[in-house]
């Protein structure tokens, strides 16, 4: 490490936002210090999208990108007239990384390796001239009065420097580093911190049955929430069964309402397979059906309408013997399968842990932070970028892109100090 007596700017956190903030620092003339406590930078860089790194969302309209942020989005404006989704990928594609947009507008490296969206922010670093310190844990944020000074490490060294940035991340994925270290610290010095929580997690369910269907994937189905029977919310998507229940991008943008209502009582997940046919024309479409394959087995002819793992599953919930052919199926038998297909009921047991959310919402309180600068309101000399802040948002890209721009308006402003 180059010794400084005062850095420029101190960037802790080596995840997307903390590597994006430095290099743009870096590039505009700032001596700057990325301390990470991993050995490693880029850990949950490195997981996002099963490995694959959903970089971002497609969604070129500011508005209607932001709209996903619920209540959040009236603070994100001015970052985001700063660098938006396009600047993203102008930044991406202009340094070699090619991509792709695939269900929902996600973005992803065309080689579909997270290794090559990190091997693009460790150059840019390297040649902005980033020092990087790793292995290495801040333990203190230090200040004098209302200006920060410097940070103190966990073996009592302290290294100062004009501006700070603070890339911590929040609690979601806590063996990659992301143990929420930074909420302690901004609490410490007069920061509001809203405790995190773990936001889109995976569903478990009750119903053993789910499990013998781990790894199918179902497209474009609608999903509903019912409570007391009645029906709650209901989204269409995509849903990935799992062995402890149910996940894939829908569900978890469901999860945090689901987690709520659980507090309330029972919560059922709703799934209709086939929601582009009302009952009626489902009903029409297997009389077809079984007239077509009269001396098949019902599993084997629901196979042309729904995966065959599932369509054996749907055979053991109508109870409709599995060896029983077409031409015997009566006519209670098809309209009794007509409501499962459109209704399948899945009784939720928990959401998971932390350990395995995708994000965790809370942190930092918005109106703490100024978003034309990402600098604290509370300190002049302080940014705070990432996961770090309190904003709610969905599965698809949205988080990276949070890291993106908050890191980029973060360098960009501190860079020019």
């Amino acid at each position: 490490m180059v010794k400084e007596a005062i850095w420029d700017v101190i960037v802790v956190g080596g995840g997307p936002a903390g590597m994006m903030s430095a290099g743009v620092a870096g590039a505009n003339g700032a001596k700057v210090l990325l301390i990470e406590k991993n050995a490693t930078l880029g850990q949950k860089l490195l997981i996002t999208g099963g490995g694959r790194c959903n970089i971002t969302n497609a969604e070129f309209d500011n508005r209607k990108f932001l709209a996903k942020m619920k209540n959040d989005r009236k603070f994100l404006f001015s970052a985001f007239s700063q660098f938006s989704v396009k600047n993203t990928l102008d930044f991406f594609h202009n340094k070699g990384l090619d991509t792709k947009v695939e269900n929902e507008l996600r973005v992803f490296p065309t080689s579909e390796k997270a290794e090559d969206v990190f091997a693009v922010l460790i150059k840019y670093m390297k040649d902005n001239g980033v020092e990087v310190l790793s292995n290495t844990s801040v333990s203190e944020i230090l200040k004098d009065s209302n200006e920060i000074t410097g940070v103190k490490l966990s073996d009592s060294k302290i290294l100062k420097a004009k501006s700070i940035i603070i890339a911590t991340g929040g609690t979601s994925h806590p063996e990659t580093g992301s143990t929420g270290d930074a909420f302690k610290w901004l609490a410490d010095i007069g920061h509001k911190v809203e405790t995190p929580k773990a936001s889109l997690v995976p569903v478990a369910i009750k119903d053993l049955w789910v499990k013998k269907l781990a790894g199918l994937t179902l497209q474009d189905i609608k999903i509903s929430i019912f409570q007391n029977e009645k029906k709650i919310s209901f989204k269409k998507g995509r849903l990935l069964f799992t062995h402890f229940g149910v996940s894939g991008p829908t569900i978890l943008n469901m999860s945090r309402d689901i987690g709520e209502l659980l507090k309330y009582g029972e919560v059922i997940i709703s799934l209709d397979l086939l929601p582009k046919q009302d009952y009626g024309v489902l009903n029409k479409t297997l009389q077809d059906l079984f007239a077509k394959n009269d001396k098949k087995k019902l599993a084997n002819a629901l196979a042309d309408l729904i995966p065959g793992a599932l369509a054996e599953t749907i055979v053991e919930l109508s109870e409709i013997p599995k060896d029983k052919k077409c031409h015997s199926i009566t006519r209670e038998e098809r309209l009794s399968l007509v409501q499962l297909l459109k209704n399948i009921p899945l009784r939720v047991d928990k959401l998971l842990g932390v350990e395995k959310s995708i994000v965790s919402s809370g942190g930092v309180s918005l109106d703490e932070v100024d978003f034309k600068t990402m600098r604290s309101r509370l300190f002049p000399n302080l940014y705070l970028v990432g996961d770090i802040l309190n904003i709610d948002r969905p599965s698809g890209g949205y988080s990276l892109q949070l890291c993106w721009t908050t890191g980029f308006v973060a360098g960009s402003w501190v860079g020019k100090k």
